[in-house]
């Protein structure tokens, strides 16, 4: 810890802001570090002014200190290495540990300044995506600052003027250091009560993410640019990811940011919500409209609020049917239809662990035990109480439970579904399938011959 105190005491001398008090650059605040992937409660203020926090999905939030009236954070720009789900860790570049690094939130109003160590092996800067700041402080290397250099400490130091949902990333060598994980998500909050702001019982974020990492390897593949094969909600995977736990009737505010190289339409079964803020903050209470999926687009947040009025486990995940799955090979041919029989035994001679997949849909690879190579994400996984959920990537469940507590976010595990809502298997007669009236002329099911001379097509 001595160390770690030196070098960042060290570091001081060489940071680099524009506008920053000299008195500021006596001393830096700890860095926090968080290696834990599990959904950290929410960070109740206790320094500057008061705010209802959010839940970070699978992340936290990055505590602060109060000096001189001015919010502090520490930000640490570094290799890490991040679990995607359990038995899959992938190499990342992140924060504080982390990729996506903590999310920070602060009070509409606040000065906040925001120190960045760059203990990466490259130069690097942070863009503060959607705030109102001064152009020096907007974090693009070449345009308003000089980039980090590797080993270096620079300070951004801001008034947060508009409430709403932001993200962080860089801005230099964007195409490596964001394939590499490198983003993280700022909420601020409103000062007092505001017409377009509703309060809620449970609010949530994340950011959707996408990385090209071949089966069996550790990094991701930087140049990629459409063929993503690993997309995740704050660099989780289902069934990595945790579920979304609220109590019924409460007020539901889910904030998503997007930083992959798609749009996401994010669906919720079994409720409606309103889009209640966008990239520009809050959006007026009559441009708003019930949706069940909200579209959201490269660069773009969307802030959508519901009432949890249905006791249940519901899905929730992007409608891309293949940002549904985990690692696959795009060249895979469609065998549906294909006969296999008496081809099966001539191939086995020849390769004997050869295995039919496919002929009647993927669904079987999702329970077969199947070897994969190490440090691999099964493609379709999960299991629900009633079999297997044959689903990955941008995948969890939205639970209600009217005995789940207020603030507790703990899974309550299953739903107990009440006797009779389940859909089963018929078992009685099968009634006969109706048949159309049959027009006249056509009494004998015979086709009417056309008149000579009569029209016909």
């Amino acid at each position: 810890m001595n160390n770690r105190r030196q070098f960042f005491a060290g570091a001081a001398a060489t940071m680099a802001g524009l506008g920053v008090a000299r008195s500021a650059l006596a001393a830096l605040p700890e860095p926090v570090i968080q290696t834990s992937v599990d959904t950290a409660p929410p960070l109740v203020p206790n320094t500057g002014r008061p705010y209802n926090p959010v839940v970070t999905l699978n992340g936290w939030s990055l505590p602060w200190r109060m000096n001189n009236g001015v919010k502090e954070f520490h930000l640490v720009a570094e290799p890490v290495v991040r679990e995607m789900s359990p038995g899959f860790k992938v190499n990342m570049w992140g924060y504080n540990g982390q990729s996506p690094g903590p999310t920070i939130e602060v009070v509409e109003g606040d000065r906040v300044r925001i120190f960045v160590t760059n203990k990466l092996p490259e130069h690097t800067t942070i863009h503060w995506h959607g705030q109102r700041l001064p152009s020096g402080m907007d974090g693009v290397g070449g345009l308003n600052q000089p980039a980090i250099p590797a080993g270096k400490t620079f300070v951004y130091e801001f008034e947060a003027r508009r409430p709403g949902t932001f993200m962080y990333h860089p801005h230099a060598d964007e195409m490596v250091q964001m394939a590499m994980g490198m983003m993280g998500f700022w909420v601020t909050h409103p000062k007092a009560k505001h017409p377009h702001i509703s309060k809620v019982d449970r609010d949530f974020c994340f950011l959707l993410n996408a990385f090209d990492v071949e089966p069996g390897s550790k990094t991701p593949k930087v140049s990629t640019m459409t063929d993503f094969n690993i997309w995740s909600w704050n660099s989780r995977i289902f069934p990595g990811i945790d579920t979304l736990n609220v109590r019924l009737n409460d007020r539901v505010r889910i904030r998503v940011g997007n930083l992959t190289m798609t749009n996401h339409p994010i669906h919720l079964h079994g409720h409606e919500f309103l889009v209640t803020g966008t990239d520009g903050g809050p959006t007026p209470p009559a441009t708003r409209w019930y949706e069940v999926t909200t579209d959201v687009a490269v660069g773009q947040m969307r802030q959508i609020e519901l009432i949890a009025d249905e006791e249940g486990d519901w899905a929730f995940h992007c409608h891309k049917s293949h940002h549904t799955m985990n690692a696959m090979g795009h060249e895979v041919p469609t065998m549906i239809g294909v006969d296999h029989r008496g081809l099966v035994n001539k191939i086995q001679r020849v390769a004997p662990d050869y295995m039919v997949m496919g002929e009647r849909g993927m669904a079987d690879m999702g329970e077969m035990q199947m070897p994969i190579p190490d440090n691999t994400a099964p493609m379709m996984t999960g299991t629900g109480q009633f079999g297997p959920i044959e689903m990955g990537g941008m995948f969890s469940v939205f639970k209600v439970r009217k005995d789940q507590k207020p603030g507790d976010y703990k899974d309550p595990g299953p739903y107990q579904f009440p006797q009779g809502t389940v859909a089963h298997e018929w078992t009685g007669a099968t009634p006969a399938a109706p048949r159309a009236a049959t027009p006249p002329g056509q009494a004998d099911g015979t086709a009417v011959k056309p008149k000579p001379g009569g029209k016909h097509h």
